[in-house]
């Protein structure tokens, strides 16, 4: 960024970087302003961004070049009276404490388990043998119980009490012998286990008023938090509006009336209107996530609650309650609390976020009193950003007068309001041609695309004037965020400035959502609609129902006889067969045969000789009896 990488290493050009910035803060100290090292880079690069400032990015910085750098820098960011540097650390501090819900909650739940890593060794490396080294070794896995589920504390007597009593009822302490022999990954497993165990217990036990001392009903305390939180960002997010709003409807005014702009430094105003703009941004980021928390917060409330109503059935129902019928409703019930803590810690990040972000706001008063604002619009009326939507409506794009441009349209285009819009939302030609001026764009007009990029226009005739020639304008724009570098984040131009890209959006730059103006349908009409009610043991046929009753009838009259034979008397009572079936053997008699001779009797003579009449002889060669 500083020096020309094909001339100096990348180690040595690193070096260099963080010598400036380590100089800078120092400067900046001495006049009692202790800059992050983030905010001293990000300021390093809009200053050598800026054209004004006279630096050649395809050149090695010589020494004077660094000392003008450092000095640029320092002054920047020693200006009290700028909005451009507090929208600039608004940037730098949101971006270094936001985080998707997503990575928040992995980042929580890393953190938790981390505190819980010493305890957890202790546990799961003990070797105790001795009754006093069991008996603290089941203390430590209560603590560690407390510790996991986050509902109590380790040091109130009741509560360890409360919790032990559950412990001894799912894991006794005459089992730790066999949790001992254990291997050390199945101890940890057995251990969150029985933490979940422990918690749906102590859950169950708060609910039926038999326990749960200690133990703060989330749902009740985050349906009273989110509301507070919802209003108060609404209201600073209507009050933020409203000053953009004024802003924008004075430098319309100052666009029309040049003269008004040397007396009132319009670029200040400009600047003002950057910055409440990108606090209008980050406002709606955060009420994103906390509506979306408060849908989660809902969802599992409900869930809780037939959690527990469906826990009371069965133990109500049974004297004795098979293990394998609660345990995992406590474990579900363990990890709804658990979500409802994340969302109780995220609502308090957010709401520690928006307060913090209000005190880079503090130059519009400075600047700009109410008594100033009120002049400056004299008798101008100030439009909302619906109004200026609304204003335009029916000026829609005809594409048949740029045919080589691609217009998209709500009704033509699927994901129509999914599409990343350029400049976030903005005219690009309005802050092309105003030099800086922003306005909402109107997707219903008509979104140009160009390049695979996706352009919203406040008038047709913007949309046509910036058709005609839009590598123009937007060259135009990237030369007009060189100047401004808060620009770069709030309006989305990452793309020209790589160097600059935010650490919580370098996730999403690559995601690019298509839009679908083609698709193939079908229609079907379904066959049965409703669920199927056939009865399989109806019988119309009358003599089938006969055949069964009488069959029924036969059955009975049926007697159940049994037989004993040598190897299965005496050995019990002769009953009705209610036992596992045997094996069964019968008697027969016994086989028995005599020798007697098998006859051999032979005919002589029957093949004929010299005479023509055949005589047989008789021969009986059977053996006497005796012989035998």
């Amino acid at each position: 960024m500083l020096t020309n990488t094909a001339r100096m290493p990348p180690t040595q050009a690193e070096s260099v970087i963080k010598n400036i910035i380590r100089e800078i803060g120092q400067e900046c100290a001495t006049h009692g302003e202790v800059p992050s090292e983030t905010l001293v880079a990000f300021m390093v690069k809009a200053v050598v961004l800026d054209p004004s400032n006279g630096f050649n990015m395809d050149r090695v910085l010589i020494k004077s070049d660094v000392q003008k750098l450092i000095k640029l820098c320092v002054s920047r960011l020693l200006d009290s009276k700028n909005p451009s540097l507090d929208t600039i650390k608004m940037q730098v501090y949101f971006d270094m404490n936001y985080t998707n819900r997503e990575e928040f909650l992995e980042e929580h739940h890393r953190i938790v388990e981390s505190k819980l890593g010493p305890v957890t060794r202790e546990i799961t490396d003990n070797r105790a043998c001795a009754r006093d080294e069991l008996e603290s070794l089941y203390r430590k896995i209560v603590s560690y119980v407390l510790l996991r589920s986050g509902v109590g504390s380790p040091t109130d007597i009741k509560i360890v009490r409360e919790t032990t009593a559950a412990l001894q009822s799912v894991f006794p302490q005459a089992e730790l012998g066999t949790f001992l022999a254990l291997s050390k990954k199945e101890k940890e497993c057995q251990l969150k286990e029985l933490s979940m165990i422990v918690t749906g217990i102590r859950l169950f036990n708060r609910d039926t008023g038999k326990g749960g001392e200690g133990i703060e009903y989330l749902p009740t305390i985050l349906h009273e938090a989110i509301p507070a939180t919802t209003q108060h960002i609404d209201s600073q997010l209507q009050t933020a509006q409203d000053q953009a709003y004024r802003y924008t409807a004075i430098l319309e005014r100052v666009t029309k009336n040049p003269l008004m702009s040397t007396e009132l430094h319009s670029y200040m105003l400009k600047e003002a209107l950057y910055n409440v703009r990108q606090y209008e941004i980050f406002l709606q980021i955060i009420l994103s996530e906390i509506i979306t928390s408060a849908q989660e917060v809902e969802m599992m409330t409900k869930q809780l609650g037939a959690q527990l109503e469906q826990l009371k059935m069965i133990v109500n129902a049974k004297t004795a309650v098979p293990t394998s019928q609660v345990f995992p409703i406590f474990i579900a019930l363990s990890n709804l609390w658990i979500g409802l803590q994340d969302e109780t810690v995220l609502i308090g990040i957010l709401t520690n976020l928006t307060t913090n972000l209000e005190r880079f706001l503090g130059t519009h008063e400075v600047l700009f009193p109410e008594k100033v604002i009120q002049d400056l619009l004299g008798e101008v009326t100030v439009k909302t950003d619906m109004d200026r939507l609304k204003e335009h409506m029916e000026e829609r794009v005809q594409p048949v007068d740029y045919r080589k441009q691609e217009w998209l349209f709500p009704e033509t285009t699927a994901n129509f309001d999914k599409l990343l819009i350029q400049y976030r939302g903005f005219c690009g030609y309005t802050f092309a041609t105003t030099d800086g001026l922003l306005l909402p764009g109107n997707p219903a007009i008509g979104i140009l695309k160009h390049k695979e990029k996706y352009y919203t226009f406040n008038t047709r005739d913007a949309a046509y004037s910036f058709a005609e020639k839009p590598e123009n304008y937007i060259d135009l724009i990237t030369e007009k965020a060189k100047k401004n570098a808060e620009l770069i984040q709030l309006l989305e131009l990452h793309q020209q400035f790589e160097t600059l890209i935010p650490c919580s959006e370098m996730k999403g730059i690559k995601k690019h959502i298509k839009p679908i103006t083609k698709s193939e349908t079908s229609t079907q009409t379904d066959l049965h609609i409703l669920p199927p009610t056939i009865v399989r043991s109806y019988e119309w046929n009358e003599w089938e129902l006969r055949r069964k009753a009488i069959k029924l009838a036969n059955l009975r009259q049926r007697v159940t006889h049994s037989v004993q034979t040598d190897l299965s008397h005496m050995r019990r009572e002769n009953f009705s067969q209610m036992y596992s079936s045997k094996n069964e053997s019968t008697q027969s008699k016994r086989e028995g045969s005599t020798g007697v001779p098998r006859p051999q009797v032979y005919i002589a003579g029957l093949r004929g000789g010299h005479t023509k009449t055949t005589h047989g002889v008789k021969v009986n060669l059977t053996r006497a009896v005796d012989e035998t």
